[in-house]
């Protein structure tokens, strides 16, 4: 078997869906029994105390596309196109930025009750 270059990996993941990509993380982890982290290493080290605001990030809208498009609009008073365009986007993709850490874990459990997955930041 031929070794694959990384330009070819690269170019077949261009063609890809993003829920092929998403799948494709998926069989990765079981895979390789990993975990693929979205920004980690950009996380800044908060104080003992916690950080005072947080960013929610989008980072699969899941299986009911239709219901987090909805709460997206809600949340951030988009129109319903510009919410369905952040949400069908490049993800993650920030939902709401400095927010306090109790209302982003409001908003991450209201997304990810409706199917998303979200990572506070």
């Amino acid at each position: 078997m031929a070794a694959l270059k990384k330009e070819d990996i690269i170019k077949s993941l261009e063609e890809m869906t993003m829920k092929q990509l998403n799948d494709l993380v998926k069989a990765i982890e079981d895979h390789f029994g990993v975990v693929a982290s979205v920004g980690a290493a950009a996380a800044p080290v908060e104080a003992a105390s916690g950080p005072t605001e947080v960013n929610v990030l989008l980072t699969s809208p899941g299986g009911n596309k239709v219901s987090v498009i909805k709460i997206v609009k809600e949340l951030t008073g988009l129109g319903l196109m510009d919410a369905k365009k952040l949400v069908d986007g490049t993800l993650p993709a920030i939902i709401k930025e400095k927010v306090k850490p109790e209302d982003g874990e409001a908003i991450k459990k209201q997304l990810m009750d409706a199917g998303a997955t979200v990572e506070l930041k």
